[in-house]
């Protein structure tokens, strides 16, 4: 039985809208399904009652993601699919790719990832994991199209991890080092502990800014969360983790400085 399809044409207004890697792939993946010369695939090849010899390629992996289209005819689309993208190259290499775009899309919206792992990173990692491995699969594997969704799957858990990982060493260090090192600077002056006031005379040399000073103020010393900073000024919460980073690191640098002086 055949359903019907409605295509999703690029709409020019979305185009300034779109940033992530996904969102640009899939405008390249419409624009050749819908261009002066649209990209087509031989219908019969996925439907058991095509209305047409060919349909554009959009429409194609509409009906691969029909529950009504056969596993037979699903797996002997994406065969064809990968093996233009091998054989072929452009422009069947973006279309083989392009493919995964709707699965990705919800397997990165369940995904738990950190604050500070930019959205636009994962996506990349995961298409480019399925990029290799339309090279590498195996055209006889079972469900060829679960084995590169598993493949970009294992590829943005690798980036989560290897991002938490990072992100405990890099708070852990700086965290442990500035309260050492601001314990240490009040206490060889006989006064009482008030990071704070460093945090003060370290503006006052110039070791950080008054904006630098409050990032670690408002995050380390009362807890605010990053995301709510980063949302103040107008930046994402990667960035504002490193520029904590570099900011925690020349403060202490600066109070090694002092107490070497002592």
């Amino acid at each position: 039985m055949h359903h019907r399809h409605q295509p999703h044409r690029p709409d020019a207004r979305l185009q300034s809208t779109l940033r992530s890697p996904l969102g640009e792939l899939e405008q390249e993946f419409l624009a050749l399904a819908y261009g002066a010369e649209p990209l087509s695939f031989p219908a019969h090849m996925v439907s058991d009652e095509p209305d047409r010899a060919a349909w554009p390629v959009d429409r194609v992996r509409t009906h691969l993601a029909h529950p009504s289209t056969r596993a037979e005819l699903r797996e002997r689309t994406w065969r064809e699919v990968v093996r233009r993208a091998r054989e072929l190259g452009e422009p069947w290499d973006v279309v083989a790719v392009a493919m995964t775009v709707p699965v990705l899309r919800r397997m990165l919206a369940r995904l738990a990832r950190p604050a500070h792992l930019e959205r636009a990173e994962v996506e990349q990692e995961a298409l480019a994991a399925v990029a290799m491995a339309l090279c590498t699969v195996d055209l006889g594997t079972e469900r060829l199209d679960r084995e590169l969704f598993r493949t970009a799957d294992r590829a943005v858990h690798r980036l989560v991890y290897a991002a938490r990982r990072h992100a405990l060493r890099e708070i852990g260090a700086n965290a442990a080092s500035l309260d050492h090192l601001c314990c240490t600077s009040q206490a060889d002056h006989g006064e009482s502990v008030d990071e704070l006031m460093v945090l003060a005379r370290a503006v006052q040399a110039r070791v950080v800014d008054v904006a630098e000073a409050r990032l670690i103020a408002r995050t380390r010393l009362e807890g605010e969360p990053m995301s709510r900073l980063a949302a103040e000024r107008g930046v994402s919460v990667r960035q504002l983790y490193r520029h904590r980073s570099a900011a925690e690191q020349h403060l202490v640098a600066h109070l090694r400085r002092r107490l070497q002086d002592l």
